[in-house]
């Protein structure tokens, strides 16, 4: 039986360029606006990569306008941590910053093993099915939680 939505939910990696932005593009696809859906990296040093924009199009996600933010840019700009239901933590790093930015909120702070496809391939092709591979841990880790798209209200 899968988990009921959560009211909040925001995921994080290290720069919010591939993994977090792809899972914040797939819950939004999957599972509609009844939650409300952010992403934040540890550093926000990069801009979106390409590659998971060319994987995520294929599934119908569009990721061209995301823009990359850091933990620390979410407080400049007033997003408090406090006010998520969870926080999806999709790397080493960012599980760490997160367990130390929310230490004092009962938040739910969980770790998904998603493989960092950057650096992994020498030809286009092998990168874009690193990235794939990537999106696919990605959505088997949503269904698992909260089912297949359209079966949790």
């Amino acid at each position: 039986m899968p988990d009921p939505l959560p009211h909040s939910v925001l995921f994080c990696c290290d720069h919010n360029a591939v993994r977090s932005p792809m899972a914040e593009g797939i819950m939004k696809k999957f599972y509609g606006t009844g939650t409300y859906v952010q992403s934040a990296g540890v550093k926000s040093d990069m801009e979106i990569d390409g590659f998971s924009i060319s994987v995520c199009r294929e599934i119908g996600v569009e990721l061209d306008r995301h823009r990359t933010r850091s933990f620390d840019e979410m407080e400049e700009w007033g997003d408090d941590l406090s006010s998520f239901d969870l926080i999806v933590a999709l790397s080493p790093a960012s599980q760490r910053r997160a367990l130390e930015l929310t230490r004092y909120f009962h938040l739910d702070v969980v770790y998904w093993p998603i493989m960092d496809p950057t650096g992994l391939a020498q030809t286009r092709e092998a990168g874009l099915e690193a990235y794939r591979k990537t999106r696919d841990q990605i959505i088997s880790h949503l269904q698992e939680r909260w089912g297949p798209p359209g079966e949790n209200p």
